[in-house]
């Protein structure tokens, strides 16, 4: 029998998530037999923390849950003969230690990953990150070459790499982010253009300079203040991919923004929300495309490594105060 350490949520979050909203738990695990529902025994190797999970625990979770998560997971005991001992896969098993699966969940990692490429990435570029940047600028935002396209959040785990796709596509790319540190990461990337959206005496002159025509795309991971300043400076039939809010997760009042229908009407904007899951069905060919770019050096990628499963809650708060640049991750 197995002993997991788990990581529950004690108490729905209330503003900003707190130490004191989780509990480290121990839990014993069945050990395997034939015949059974359950074939096979997981070990979590890397976690992934996201902002997702900070509106979507207060959907679908209730209080003393496992919080829910993704993880890179080395298979320990097989009784499916789909997989081996010491593969490893993608999984959804939450803020766990170690785990049992029937496999339907699990995803092996693209044939060909080579072996100096840290399989922590398929949490980041080349995993749900890297798949909600591709299909929402590809299938949302439909960006074409010599577009001019914004992103904002741009040097966390999505936008990065949604930058760097746009120009691969042969895009104009405009970032912002909250640091001068994570600005020059932005320019080392490839970004044409960056600020500190926190530093500029007027976000909407920011925008205007760094693209005094106007974008065709803007990839919004914000929501908020930024997003009804820059839906007056999209350009007319420009697309709004809507990929996230976090300026608005760990509000306790709502926010109040201004109208949108005078610039939608007026330049004929598209704005979509979108879910990357919509796009599962096409999983394989973009995961094949992205790790493809990262092996060519097209597609950079950075992470911020948390060691330990006890700091769980320590990455996941500090994603929220601005800590991580690229991908947050805690390798167990």
């Amino acid at each position: 029998m197995v002993t997991a350490k788990v990581w529950a949520l004690k108490k729905h979050f209330d503003g900003l998530p707190k130490s004191s909203d989780f509990e480290l738990k121990t839990i014993e695990l069945p050990n395997l037999k034939d015949g059974r529902k359950w074939k096979l025994l997981l070990e979590s190797v890397f976690l992934s923390v996201d902002p997702y999970m900070r509106p979507y625990s207060r959907r679908d979770m209730k209080e003393g849950d496992i919080m829910m998560g993704s993880q890179v997971a080395r298979i320990v005991e097989s009784k499916n003969p789909a997989f081996t001992v010491g593969a490893f896969v993608v999984a959804k098993g939450g803020w766990r230690t170690h785990f049992i699966s029937d496999g339907k969940d699990l995803l092996l990692l693209p044939s060909g990953w080579p072996e100096s490429l840290p399989k922590s990435v398929a949490l980041g570029a080349v995993g749900m990150p890297g798949l909600t940047a591709y299909f929402g600028l590809l299938e949302v935002c439909k960006m074409k070459p010599g577009e001019t396209v914004l992103v904002n959040a741009a040097a966390g785990a999505v936008g990065s790499v949604a930058g760097q796709i746009a120009k691969i596509g042969g895009c104009k790319v405009v970032g912002c982010a909250g640091s001068d540190d994570k600005v020059a990461y932005l320019k080392s990337i490839g970004f044409d253009e960056a600020f500190n959206y926190k530093t500029v005496p007027s976000l909407d002159e920011a925008l205007r300079k760094a693209s005094p025509d106007g974008y065709d795309c803007f990839f919004d991971n914000v929501g908020g203040e930024f997003s009804s300043v820059a839906i007056h400076q999209m350009k007319m039939f420009g697309r709004i991919a809507v990929c996230g809010a976090i300026s608005q997760y760990n509000n306790t009042v709502p926010q109040k923004g201004t109208y949108v229908q005078f610039p939608m009407i007026f330049k004929q904007l598209r704005m979509e929300g979108f879910l990357v899951t919509n796009w599962y069905n096409r999983r394989e060919e973009a995961l094949k495309a992205l790790l493809k770019w990262v092996v060519e050096g097209k597609l950079k990628f950075h992470e911020h490594v948390t060691e330990g499963f006890e700091n769980m809650p320590m990455a996941f708060i500090g994603m929220f105060n601005g800590e991580n640049l690229g991908k947050a991750v805690v390798k167990v």
